[in-house]
């Protein structure tokens, strides 16, 4: 039986990137890995660096390791991934019903993905704010910022359900 996996859950980051295996997306759009390789090397110019590589030995092994799932792929060579511009431009040279509904899917998820990076950017940069007036404010009175932290863990700690 086929289990079914978000999308968000096939989304990798390598070279600081947002990507998804060939493997993952030939899974949703229905059709073979090697169909789906083929499709983009006979479209090869649509696909600039920035758009498609293929992982490194190194990089593949390590995700493999990371990843159960991928552990049971013996692949030749290593895999293609796709950035989200990648992935959009599948959409072009796999024009099925299906492939269009999935690439919609996906982008969708690589919005969503943005809007929470960048909510949690903001939220990250206010901690940071909020932490460095605490320590200004803790020095002007001759605070101990130590007693305070083992404070607010203790605290943390006994509030936990």
């Amino acid at each position: 039986m086929n289990e079914i996996i978000p999308v968000q859950n096939l989304i990798y980051e390598i070279r600081g990137q947002k990507v998804m295996l060939d493997s993952d997306l030939a899974g949703l759009y229905g059709v073979e890995v090697k169909r789906l390789n083929e499709a983009v090397k006979r479209n090869i110019n649509r696909f600039p660096a920035d758009f498609m590589f293929q992982l490194s030995r190194e990089e593949w092994q390590n995700l493999r390791s990371q990843i159960a799932t991928l552990s049971k792929d013996k692949r030749k060579y290593a895999p293609y991934v796709f950035t989200e511009q990648g992935v959009a431009m599948l959409s072009s040279v796999l024009n099925s019903e299906q492939a269009i509904a999935v690439n919609i899917q996906i982008m969708r998820v690589f919005v969503q993905i943005k809007q929470f990076a960048l909510t949690n950017k903001d939220l990250t940069q206010r901690l940071d704010e909020m932490e460095h007036r605490f320590i200004q404010y803790a020095r002007e009175m001759n605070i101990n910022i130590e007693d305070i932290y083992k404070q607010l863990k203790y605290l943390s700690d006994i509030t936990k359900p």
